[in-house]
């Protein structure tokens, strides 16, 4: 591959990706060309997209920056990429930058688009920056307060990093809630109270549902305190969710609300936008207990045969880290 290529990931199937080397043009008035070192696959929203089960509904407000294709395929898609910039403006010639871009060994796009890394953060710790900006969006609409009694539902990256932030609160009391013993390391390494769903305390004042199982909806439902608030960041895809809205549900005077990252929540809107809550997530991953969540690490080259195993959601895995080894 020459500087003049690009090598970048593609689904093409349902469950079937490959890697697909492309021109890359020349650098435009107000560019950057980026030469990747990490990525990162979640399991949440990319294992979606590679099962092909985004609802034709969501395809326009799921593309993500700098999607190539459309759903459910073929499809260029990611939304991690930290890497450095080998050419565009003096001021960021050579600085290591987080964007939003697909998977992507070299890419070019607007300098507006990438956000230097602040100092302190290692680049390979920086591919939490979109999960912890999840994270942000749905802590400002579950709005916790000081002394909130709190459980976190689901320990996988969004909802431990939920937990991370709520128990930064003064006072708070925060669980986190999974289904998985092995998930209490993870909460031990960030500072956590950890119980399975049946040893989980209740009467909480706030419940935040991140599994992405309609079953942890329904526990969440059940650990909350009446006149509490329920948050659900989970997207099911086309799957449905069933839940007891009968019971007590209404005597309990439960309020469910959703959380999306796409949107700021209406009251930031006048202050806040993307960029800057982009950099806050940046700035809070200087803190070395998150590098926990990094649960494995392959050669981007190896994301063909990978893909599917992440997709597949084995329990083991929580942000799977990928290394791009294009030459300095």
């Amino acid at each position: 591959m020459t500087v003049d290529t690009a090598t970048a990931f593609w689904t093409l199937a349902p469950g079937h990706g490959e890697l697909r080397e492309e021109p890359l043009p020349a650098l435009g008035e107000g560019e950057v060309r980026v030469r990747a070192l990490y990525g990162a696959v979640s399991r949440g929203t990319e294992a979606l997209v590679f099962q092909g089960r985004v609802p034709e509904s969501e395809r326009q407000r799921m593309r993500a920056p700098f999607q190539v294709g459309d759903f459910p395929w073929p499809v260029k898609y990611g939304y991690v990429s930290v890497g450095v910039v080998e050419a565009g403006p003096e001021s960021l010639l050579g600085r290591e930058v987080f964007c939003l871009h697909p998977h992507q060994d070299r890419y070019l796009v607007p300098a507006a688009a990438v956000t230097p890394l602040p100092a302190g953060l290692p680049a390979a710790r920086a591919v939490l920056a979109a999960n912890l900006e999840t994270a942000l969006n749905g802590c400002w609409d579950a709005a916790p307060r000081l002394g909130d009694r709190i459980a976190v539902i689901g320990a996988g990256v969004v909802g431990a990093l939920v937990a991370w932030l709520c128990a930064a609160i003064p006072g708070t009391r925060v669980c986190l809630v999974d289904v998985s013993p092995e998930r209490s390391e993870l909460a031990r390494a960030l500072g956590l109270d950890f119980r399975l769903p049946d040893r989980a305390p209740a009467d909480n004042d706030l419940v935040i549902h991140a599994s992405g199982n309609p079953e942890g909806l329904c526990r969440a439902l059940a650990l909350a305190g009446d006149e509490a608030r329920v948050v659900e960041m989970s997207w099911y895809g086309d799957r449905e969710a069933t839940l007891p809205l009968g019971e007590a549900f209404h005597s309990r005077r439960l309020r469910l609300i959703s959380s999306q990252v796409g949107r700021l929540p209406a009251e930031r809107m006048p202050r806040w936008d993307h960029r800057r809550r982009l950099s806050l997530a940046l700035e809070l991953l200087r803190d070395p207990c998150l590098d926990a969540l990094i649960s494995g690490e392959s050669d981007f080259s190896e994301l063909p045969t990978l893909m599917p195993c992440l997709a597949a959601g084995a329990g083991e895995v929580l942000c799977h880290r990928l290394r791009y080894s294009t030459p300095d």
